[in-house]
């Protein structure tokens, strides 16, 4: 039985059940995929951040079955629903693609002796950049949950400007309230030349960025916008806002970049482009 098959059948079995055994329940099947998932014998599938192999990556919640029907029709683009998280070492399909397009670009050897600032600070990735001893290296959240992650708006950077050369925002602009600031902020903390990689989730069939302050229960951003944090969802015009305080794209696709790389073996999403900007010299 296959991957899909067996997350159907799980699916069907909660049908009918409380919310209590469903949470029970679930909570226990995915560790047991977890451990099924760990298995390396005849395993296909590969994570470049722990670099070991894997039988599947695990579903995101219930997978793209899972993914609200107005966001699958308007063809969104962002985290891969079905190959979402490793099984052994946990981390997001986000962290591995970041990880594997700067890395073809020479650019992860480069955070040696840099100066960066990463908002929402994957662990997986933070780890790797601690470990090539960037100069300055600062962890920022709105809502800090360890002492180590400073408490910091990216609307309102307590920094000096031209401070950093690599400034990460990994799916963190659909969050805040005014991405212009935000981006105006990046901007000036940047030095000349620094780059910024700013992925956010944005839909192939919208013509313009869809946001509205009527979509404001959880409930109904989950609908509009995939998730009921998000306040926006950006749109075919999402490069040209990102670079709208002076930012210059260096936006690149998968299949320019990775044309080698198997999307589904090393579980990534390969039409989520690199969205890397830089502040002109």
């Amino acid at each position: 039985m296959d991957f899909e098959s067996l997350q159907k059948n799980h699916e069907d079995y909660l049908k009918g059940m409380t919310l209590f055994q469903r949470s029970f329940i679930s909570a226990v099947m995915h560790q047991m995929l977890r451990m099924l998932g760990r298995v390396s014998f005849w395993a296909s599938c590969r994570c470049v951040l722990c670099n070991k192999k894997v039988q599947f990556f695990l579903p995101y919640q219930g997978g793209s079955r899972s993914v609200p029907p107005l966001l699958r029709e308007l063809r969104t683009v962002g985290s891969d629903p079905d190959h979402f998280e490793c099984p052994a070492c946990g981390c997001h399909d986000r962290e591995r693609h970041a990880f594997m397009y700067l890395s073809r670009l020479g650019l992860v050897g480069a955070w040696r002796g840099q100066a960066i600032l990463h908002f929402a600070p994957e662990s997986h990735l933070r780890r790797l950049i601690q470990n090539h001893q960037p100069a300055l290296y600062i962890c920022a959240d709105i809502s800090p949950h360890e002492p180590s992650v400073a408490r910091m708006s990216i609307e309102a950077i307590p920094h000096d400007g031209n401070t950093f050369d690599f400034i990460i925002a990994n799916h963190v602009l659909e969050h805040v309230d005014n991405y212009v600031l935000a981006l105006q902020e990046i901007y000036r903390c940047l030095k000349p030349g620094g780059l910024a990689l700013l992925q956010v989730p944005y839909s192939e069939s919208l013509h313009t960025t869809f946001e509205d302050p009527g979509v404001e229960t959880p409930l109904a951003r989950l609908n509009a916008f995939g998730q009921e944090d998000h306040l926006r969802l950006f749109g075919r015009d999402v490069v040209n806002r990102l670079c709208s305080t002076g930012l210059v794209s260096r936006v690149r696709q998968h299949e320019d970049l990775l044309p080698d790389v198997d999307a589904t073996v090393f579980g990534v999403n390969r039409r989520e482009s690199l969205l890397l900007f830089q502040k002109p010299y």
